[in-house]
């Protein structure tokens, strides 16, 4: 199966003109690196794909994928559940989680989050092996602005951790939001003010607030 074929676009994200615009750029640019590219071309769009827009209530968003072959399967912050130990980044969203909802998953697979509306999108869709931040110009970041205008119809929770994350906020459109920005819970800053943050309790009091459904963070 070739990379374009693998890298088909979800039919419910289907309308936004990232895919004629600049995909066929991304996929020329992946096609013609060698190196090993992560998560493999299936997985690529998983986050959209299991998260529609009018699904969408709480919007994540990563970076780019974890670098490491195995670990990254599409979802923004998520692994496969066999993976340990697992991910700095996650062993301190976990830690968090522990001191704002006294419990966490039991594996780094946060599928289940996105079931419920969790969109895990990273800005970057792909990362070669071992190369953290290699794709971040290749073109991904115009997908995120486009998915980020297209929630903007209605009310929804954004939780932008660090400041790349935090770029992307302006193209979150309206008055009604719930936007959290901390800082990330990557090792190096996650004590400038991601641990006491609370971002889990927060969301689930304004779901609560909005008449929805609270998100069940820590059980499958």
């Amino acid at each position: 199966m070739s990379k374009a074929a693998a890298m088909t676009p979800p039919a419910a994200w289907g309308h936004l003109p990232f895919w004629a615009d600049r995909l066929p750029q991304i996929e020329a640019a992946l096609a013609a690196d060698d190196r090993v590219i992560l998560p493999p071309a299936n997985q690529r769009f998983a986050a959209l794909a299991r998260c529609a827009p009018d699904a969408a209530r709480v919007v994540i968003l990563g970076q780019d994928p974890y670098p490491t072959p195995g670990h990254a399967h599409g979802l923004a912050f998520s692994v496969e559940p066999d993976v340990r130990p697992l991910p700095r980044s996650l062993t301190n969203i976990y830690k968090e989680m522990d001191a704002d909802l006294g419990a966490h998953p039991d594996t780094g697979d946060l599928r289940f989050w996105a079931d419920q509306g969790v969109l895990l999108l990273n800005t970057c869709l792909t990362v070669p092996a071992g190369s953290a931040g290699a794709h971040a110009k290749l073109g991904w970041a115009d997908l995120t602005a486009q998915v980020l205008a297209r929630l903007s119809d209605k009310p929804r929770a954004f939780l932008l951790w660090g400041g790349h994350a935090q770029s992307f906020a302006k193209h979150i459109q309206g008055p009604d939001h719930l936007i959290l920005q901390s800082a990330h819970p990557s090792p190096l800053s996650a004590r400038r003010g991601f641990f006491g943050s609370r971002p889990f309790s927060r969301i689930n009091d304004w779901l609560t607030h909005q008449g929805q459904q609270p998100i069940n963070w820590t059980r499958p």
